[in-house]
């Protein structure tokens, strides 16, 4: 290889690494800032092709342009009424001013350092300024559905005045404030889980427990006191029945006694002397068997047939 020719690639690298540092690439999806020795020169370029910048000497520095996520941890916070509880949050934001937010953050690490102390901060104090009930609840729902209407109490649920959607609205509206000079919009802030510390959160459940067995017991006694009124008229009807079965039947005997009367009279009246024997017939059956020993008179009535047969 000549002298030419090793002149020729040197010149031919030196021209492809001095293109390669000239130009830059700006995607539909990103922002860039141009630096020079450090320092931003120009606006920032959103717009996508392909863009010139001086070789070497200028950076171009690329920031996203679609909406990014913040995922915060979940910290324990004392509320107005002094419940302690675990706030879990999340946000969406995203670059609204390149050259501010590179000036202030450089780039998304710093961000999400400072959205954390933002967006923790403003949640920590939102959530101390209001009561627990504030927090989880979100509107004066209609409490039809689950209130317990006695004679002796009747639970209503309490009224909110502000409610967990106007406090989010309230910790977003801080943090932007707070956010205005580093060149980011937080698009949205959201309450990801609430709930109590595990040592409250014990006696909260127990309280639950102890309460619907309350419930319980109550329908327990409205069911046992309802079911004693079904079988006492239950058994008022049974005996109404029984009785005037009861009834019917008497009615019926005392119809076939007084028939059997009429018949045994119709009988005596025909044959008095037939009739008394039958009945006395009836009478030694009934008085009289093989181990009995009967001692008579000789002139009593129960006699009176056998000595006539004599």
């Amino acid at each position: 290889m000549n002298a030419k020719t090793i002149v020729a690639v040197v010149v031919a690298l030196a021209v492809l690494i001095i293109s390669s540092s000239s130009f830059y690439v700006v995607d539909e999806t990103q922002q860039v800032i141009i630096t020079q020795f450090g320092a931003p020169i120009g606006a920032a370029i959103a717009e996508p092709g392909i863009h010139a910048k001086v070789p070497f000497i200028q950076v171009a520095n690329y920031f996203d342009k679609r909406f990014l996520e913040w995922d915060g941890l979940a910290n324990q916070v004392p509320t107005r009424d002094k419940r302690f509880i675990w706030v879990d949050t999340y946000a969406r934001w995203r670059i609204s001013d390149p050259l501010l937010f590179f000036q202030r953050l450089r780039d998304e690490r710093g961000a999400q350092t400072r959205l954390d102390d933002i967006l923790d901060g403003e949640t920590r104090n939102a959530v101390a300024r209001h009561d627990l009930v504030e927090v989880v609840r979100s509107s004066n729902r209609d409490p039809d559905d689950i209130l317990l209407d006695t004679e002796s109490e009747t639970v209503i649920l309490e009224q909110i005045e502000i409610g967990r959607e106007r406090i989010t609205q309230e910790i977003h509206q801080a943090a932007q404030a707070r956010a205005d000079d580093l060149g980011i919009e937080i698009l949205d802030m959201r309450f990801k889980r609430i709930n109590y510390v595990e040592e409250v959160q014990r006696d909260v459940f127990d309280r639950m427990i102890a309460e619907r067995n309350r419930i319980a017991e109550r329908y327990r006694s409205e069911g046992e006191g309802e079911a004693a009124r079904i079988n006492g008229e239950r058994d008022r009807e049974l005996q109404r029945i029984q009785s005037e079965a009861y009834r019917t039947a008497q009615e019926i005997s005392g119809r076939a006694d007084a028939e059997a009367t009429r018949i045994y009279a119709e009988a005596y009246n025909r044959d008095a002397d037939f009739y008394a024997f039958v009945k006395s017939l009836e009478t030694y059956e009934l008085t009289a068997d093989a181990s009995s020993i009967m001692i008579l008179t000789t002139d009593s009535e129960l006699l009176r047939f056998l000595k006539a047969k004599q």
